[in-house]
């Protein structure tokens, strides 16, 4: 005869609470599996394209994301979510943000890049090269961060030279503090649009070509295209201020002129030239030489064209005699 007890351990109320138990014991463990295995915090790929899923800590992966749409519905038979913004390119350590241009767009002349860099000293250097390699722009530019350690937005305009191939590539990034290696590089594959370029001369100071700098008002000419223009004259102004590429500096050139100098007018008439700049032009400005070598700069740019014989310098509507000849 079965045991009395057997029967009462098994009785329908004990069996019921044994299922209970064991159905949350199942709950709790997909869930924690969910949670350790699953991809919570990280990157899903969605409609072809990586997307962020809750706050992954590292980047977007460099791999090809696998998903496809699935003729219009997602994998619950509902309507497929909007597709993410394209994110901004990055450098692998996440430092520096390209969000313009993005890959495979047309750029012109001047060339726009925008974006966002935590880096040393707020210093970071730009570069176009066309498809073989060949640079055509190098420059160095900042950050508007308030301060060391933050991210800082930074937008660029520049003029490069005409490139001989259909594409080419943008590239964002930092020379290291330490050894000089580039570092949080961001590359953006790009295409040249059509672009109509003129030539002018901008004029730079040159330890190479006058050692010792024995005399202050002697110039040098380098070459600039140039988006075409009826105003040459304020173009070629503006490329003198854009200052030096660094291919430029390397071959000794350098410049009298400070950063932040804005042409505020400019007119040109019965051949004489009429310039007011900002008073960054003055901005800790001493010495005769130095004063001779800024006029000379300015002079020289303008007086390479032929409506221009005579070169008048004023700052905020004020002549100064300083810049007088």
């Amino acid at each position: 005869m079965p045991d009395e007890n057997n029967k009462k351990a098994y009785s329908p109320a004990v069996l019921g609470g044994v299922i209970v138990l064991s159905a949350l014991l199942i709950i709790l463990a997909f869930a924690i599996g969910a949670r350790i295995f699953g991809n919570e915090d990280g990157w899903i790929c969605s409609g072809g394209k990586w997307a962020r899923h809750g706050n992954p800590d590292a980047p977007a992966p460099n791999t090809e994301c696998p998903g496809k749409t699935n003729n219009g519905n997602d994998d619950n038979g509902g309507e497929p979510e909007d597709e993410p913004e394209d994110e901004p390119e990055q450098s692998p350590e996440g430092n520096i943000r390209v969000s313009e241009p993005k890959q495979g767009d047309e750029i012109g002349m001047p060339v726009i890049i925008k974006g966002q860099a935590r880096v040393f000293e707020n210093t970071f250097t730009y570069r176009v090269k066309d498809a073989d390699g060949k640079i055509l722009i190098e420059k160095n530019a900042m950050t508007s961060a308030p301060d060391a350690g933050i991210f800082g937005n930074f937008e660029i305009s520049s003029n490069y030279i005409v490139p001989e191939t259909e594409t080419g590539i943008v590239e964002v990034f930092e020379y290291s503090a330490k050894d000089g290696s580039e570092t949080n590089m961001v590359r953006v594959p790009v295409k040249f649009g059509k672009i109509e370029t003129m030539k002018v001369k901008v004029y730079f100071g040159n330890s190479k070509l006058d050692p010792g700098a024995l005399d202050c008002s002697k110039v040098f000419s380098v070459e600039r295209d140039i988006p075409k223009t009826e105003a040459l004259a304020r173009a070629a102004l503006t490329e003198l201020l854009f200052g030096l590429r660094t291919e430029e500096v390397d071959d000794g050139y350098f410049t009298s002129l400070n950063d932040g100098v804005v042409i505020q007018k400019l007119t040109i008439e019965d051949k004489t030239a009429r310039v007011d700049f900002n008073g960054q032009l003055e901005l800790s400005v001493g010495g005769s030489c130095r004063v001779a070598a800024i006029r000379a700069q300015i002079t020289e740019t303008l007086k390479q064209f032929p409506t221009v014989e005579n070169v008048i310098i004023s700052i905020d509507g004020r002549t100064e005699d300083i810049l007088q000849p």
